[in-house]
């Protein structure tokens, strides 16, 4: 086995084993997740992953021949987790918006992220290696997918005001037509027993309704960042750390979301600032430092905007 293969394999396993100890030991018996332990599970991930970043920076983690090209790495993977830390806020907002709808207690909305993130996890990287694959074969796609990003950003402040109805959605509806729910929640269970038939809980109709939020929002995030790089190792690694610590995230921000307001332009100039970037790929290389640095000034500004802006709001 070569050394990437036991990079790619080391990685996982690592990921695998977190998970573990997140499911199997920490949350083991169903709890609600309190504001102290969301903020210590967040600063863990986010620990994690800036030592997992200097690890490629220093030419510890990676098989990257030169000094120069470890460094380079180390920004791509701090600019790309950046880029998809920040859109996760979005899904944060999604995520209150169907907990609240359906109505999911506390206790068990933990357990919902835990599933919804690993099944994300699986779809990304899908998204990731096709996204790869296909900017390797047909290198006119990258203008397709700056294009793409440009449009996503634009119409992400046109529909800022857009309510999410969950009922309306056609995933839903046809997960309803083809298989029995029990309109209720039945504990913890995603399924349970019903006059001798097998029917999903509300909990599972919640579930699948996040997952699919989820692939909606890779859509969006993997051609982003792949506008950095198409490194597929550090987009990979970028985006499970960035999503491994959306469930805490969730928990330590889910009483103050009121307070990004003005968050999703900035948001939106990160996405059309990409997405100009990708189409000019050809034409003008920017240097990452460059890119690293436009991106954390935007979502800075817009952050302490709408801190500002909202410090006299309770709700």
């Amino acid at each position: 086995m070569d050394n990437n293969s036991l990079l790619w394999l080391g990685f996982n396993l690592f990921v695998l084993l977190m998970l573990a100890l997140d499911l199997g030991v920490f949350h083991r018996k169903s709890h609600v997740v309190g504001i102290k332990e969301a903020l210590t599970w967040s600063a863990v991930w986010i620990f994690l992953a800036l030592v997992f970043n200097a690890l490629i920076y220093f030419g510890i983690v990676g098989d990257y021949a030169t000094k120069e090209i470890q460094q380079q790495k180390g920004l791509e993977f701090l600019t790309g987790y950046l880029i998809e830390k920040s859109l996760s806020i979005d899904n944060i907002f999604v995520f209150l918006l169907i907990f609240t709808f359906f109505k999911v207690p506390d206790i068990y909305q933990h357990k919902v992220l835990f599933w919804g993130i690993l099944g994300a996890l699986i779809m990304r990287a899908i998204f990731i290696f096709a996204g790869v694959a296909l900017i390797e074969k047909f290198h006119w796609i990258i203008y397709v997918f700056g294009i793409f990003l440009i449009i996503t950003g634009i119409n992400m402040v046109r529909n800022k005001d857009k309510k999410l109805d969950p009922e309306k959605s056609i995933i839903i509806r046809m997960f309803r037509k083809i298989f029995p729910v029990h309109n209720d929640y039945a504990g913890s269970s995603f399924f349970i027993t019903k006059n001798g038939k097998k029917h999903a809980t509300l909990l599972f109709v919640v579930l699948l309704f996040i997952e699919f939020t989820d692939l909606i929002f890779a859509v969006d995030s993997i051609p982003a960042i792949l506008a950095i790089t198409p490194d597929p190792f550090i987009v990979y690694t970028s985006n499970v750390f960035a999503i491994l610590g959306l469930r805490s995230l969730y928990f330590a921000l889910s009483g103050i979301m009121h307070r990004f307001k003005y968050l999703i332009y900035g948001l939106a100039a990160v996405l059309i600032f990409v997405g100009i970037k990708m189409c000019l790929v050809d034409v003008y290389k920017m240097p990452i430092g460059i890119s690293l640095g436009v991106i954390a000034l935007v979502l800075t500004i817009s952050i302490v905007y709408s801190m500002y802006r909202t410090k006299n709001t309770d709700h």
